[in-house]
This record gives structure tokens, sequence and C-alpha cells, in this order.
């Protein structure tokens, strides 16, 4: 058999090179578990940008980059210019404004963000029955008089902005973190659905071709799906 020439390794592995960040964003949008909708947005710029990256020292495949970026850019078209896509990744606490590069970028998903938490606020003040809850400080009983005298209400454009200031200058990138901002809360669960994939259900097909094999074909389909169900969840504890 005949060898591979040097420049047709070179090839395999430039093609390796440049192709490495498109598998790591898919195994990370093929998750099963922590995959939300949030997380299209920042894997296609990262990626994007990751694939440009590795321009640099290509002599072969030195147009593949472009290419898969325009490629990128022609199939999510839509989703890159979506604001609820750029709103559903802002809330995520693990991306919030990171993932984004440009500065005015930055400043329009921001203005995003405090537009929508002005508008759940106003949502929040139509219900009947609900108010903003405003918690008061403790006084003595002789300041009292002079609080209850000096009592303002925050209106909301003060409330949402100081909300949005204090969720984007935290440090902490834990869902759990979202209990601390109300406001940012709600955003987060309005537009962070599952994203769905199809990657669960093609395993699972994989290994129902392993239990239907040609020495089981009698199997009764309740038997099929027990066995089935056994097979795949197996690390679960009685």
């Amino acid at each position: 058999m005949k060898c591979l020439s040097e420049r047709e390794l070179q090839f395999l592995r430039e093609y390796c090179t440049v192709m490495h960040p498109l598998t790591v964003a898919l195994d990370i949008l093929q998750g099963e578990e922590n995959c939300y909708y949030g997380t299209l947005l920042p894997a296609l710029e990262t990626l994007m940008s990751k694939t440009l990256e590795k321009k640099n020292g290509l002599q072969i495949l030195v147009g593949l980059p472009d290419a898969i970026v325009q490629s990128i850019k022609t199939r999510f078209t839509t989703v890159l210019a979506s604001e609820d896509a750029i709103l559903a990744a802002v809330t995520l606490p693990k991306f919030k404004l990171r993932w984004l590069r440009d500065q005015e970028r930055k400043d329009q998903a921001k203005a995003s963000l405090l537009a929508e938490c002005r508008k759940r606020i106003l949502e929040q003040e139509q219900q009947p029955g609900t108010s903003a809850p405003n918690p008061t400080p403790q006084h003595s009983a002789g300041s009292a008089k002079e609080a209850e005298f000096f009592s303002f209400s925050e209106d909301e454009e003060s409330s949402a902005e100081t909300e949005v200031a204090d969720y984007l200058k935290s440090g902490a990138t834990g869902l759990e973190s979202l209990n601390q901002f109300p406001l940012i809360k709600k955003i987060s669960l309005r537009y962070n659905a599952a994203t769905p994939s199809s990657a669960p259900v093609e395993r699972l097909f994989s290994l129902g071709s392993l239990i239907l094999s040609p020495k089981r074909n009698r199997l009764s389909d309740q038997k099929f799906e027990r066995l089935l169900l056994l097979r795949y969840n197996h690390w679960l504890e009685r």
C-alpha cells in the first residue's frame, strides 16, 4: 500500500486543528444536562473566534476557518441577531456579558436587559394585590417618626438599574445566584428553555440495536421496552 505523503499528513494535521473548536462546541450543545437556550449564542460566538484564531500557522487549509465562520453566520443568521437569544445568554450567570467582545454589543445587551427588567416591574405593578417589596431599615423608637416622615418610594428606573448593575458585578456563576436577583431570575426562566437535541435519542436507538439482536428477535414489545430501560438506566440505585 502506498504511504501517505508529507503534504497529506500536513493536511490531516491542519484539518484536525481547525475542526477542534467545532467538535468541542458540538459536545457542549449536545449535552443532556445544564444546556439551555442561552448557551447557544455564546457557543457560536466563541466557536467563530476560536476558529479564526487557528488561521495562524496554516499552510494548506488557509481558507477553511473563514469558510466555517461564514457557514455559521449563514446558518444562524436569525439566532445571531435575536434579542431573545441575547437575553437568554445574558441571564445565565456563567455568561452574563463575558462572551461579548465588542463594547458596543455589550452596551446594547445591557440596555435590552434593563428594558426587560423595567417591563417586569410594570407587569408586577399592574397585577392587583401585588406590590414591589420595599425593605425598611430598623429604627429606634425616637427616630421612628423621622423615618416615616422621610420615607421615599424607589422608582422602577432606579430599582431596575440597581439590580442589573449588581447582577453584572456579581462574580457568582452558579444558577443558584439568581435567587438574589428576582427580576433577572424571572427573565432567565422566561427565555432559557432547554435546548432540544437528538443525541440522547440516537444513543437510545444505538442501545436498542444491541438488545434486539438477530438471536433475540422474538422479544415482545413490553419485554423489549423493559430491557431497554434497564440497560439505559443501569446506574440508577434502587
